[in-house]
């Protein structure tokens, strides 16, 4: 697993998955066994789920955010320094919002819906412009 700040934005490799995805708050007693979770998050208020959005379509569940979801396919360290500072500065530069979801081997980036094709892009030219710079020559 990278830990380099550099190297693993140069290889990123952000992969734009297929689907809608939405973000949803259930009650701490729901049951969430399959239904299309990829993520779920216990807090105070409720369990929060990412889901596809078929998924919660068929079970009647309220919809909070309507995502694209991209997988930065590097296998980034969880001790790493800096990556989601990063990405999320090109993002947000970009006017594009995004919540993330940082897993035993990759990030996951959720942005909205309609976004999802100009995020990878933005991601993209971050990579490319961090891999011109691991290819300098040091002085």
């Amino acid at each position: 697993m990278l830990r380099d700040l550099n190297t693993l934005i140069a290889s990123m490799q952000p992969e734009l998955q297929a689907g809608v995805y939405v973000f949803a708050s259930l009650p701490h007693d729901a049951v969430t066994s399959g239904a299309g979770i990829v993520a779920t998050f216990r807090e105070r208020e409720g369990l929060t789920v990412v889901m596809e959005e078929r998924a919660a379509q068929a079970a009647g569940i309220a919809t909070l955010f309507r995502a694209a979801w991209i997988t930065l396919t590097v296998h980034s360290d969880l001790n790493a320094v800096g990556l989601t500072a990063a990405f999320a500065r090109a993002l947000g530069d970009a006017n594009i919002s995004c919540n993330v979801i940082a897993a035993a081997y990759h990030d996951h980036i959720f942005v909205p819906v309609d976004d999802g094709e100009r995020a990878v892009d933005v991601l993209r030219d971050l990579q490319r412009t961090a891999g011109k710079l691991s290819a300098s020559p040091k002085p």
